[in-house]
């Protein structure tokens, strides 16, 4: 955020599994580390980026089926910031499931847009 400031630039961050689980702490196990490690990188970003005067984004990377619980956990948390603050925590997810057979992976998506 500092640079895109200092250029007068809107930036996006983007929230991998890895890094979320970095944020959450690496020792941490609970099978819920990392969507909470992606829930307090966007929060920190909410609550600091108006100091720095630009747009942010916040995105969330590829999540392949074996990430689903992470993706749902943001999800989860989306729905609960948007009750409080009427808007989602985050602007946007990737659900990427081209590893998937295309039958599968559109049942799954259709799922995620119900």
């Amino acid at each position: 955020m500092e640079a895109a400031s200092k250029f007068n630039s809107p930036v996006m961050i983007q929230a991998s599994n890895g890094g979320a689980q970095f944020m959450a702490g690496k020792s941490i196990k609970d099978k819920n580390a990392c969507a909470a490690g992606a829930v307090a990188l966007a929060l920190h970003v909410r609550a600091m980026a108006p100091y720095y005067g630009i747009p942010v984004i916040l995105h969330s990377d590829h999540c392949a089926k074996k990430l689903l619980p992470w993706f749902d956990g943001m999800l989860e948390a989306d729905e609960a910031y948007f009750a409080q603050y009427g808007e989602p925590l985050f602007s946007s997810h990737m659900l990427d499931l081209s590893e998937e057979p295309d039958e599968e992976n559109i049942a799954i998506c259709v799922q995620y847009f119900k």
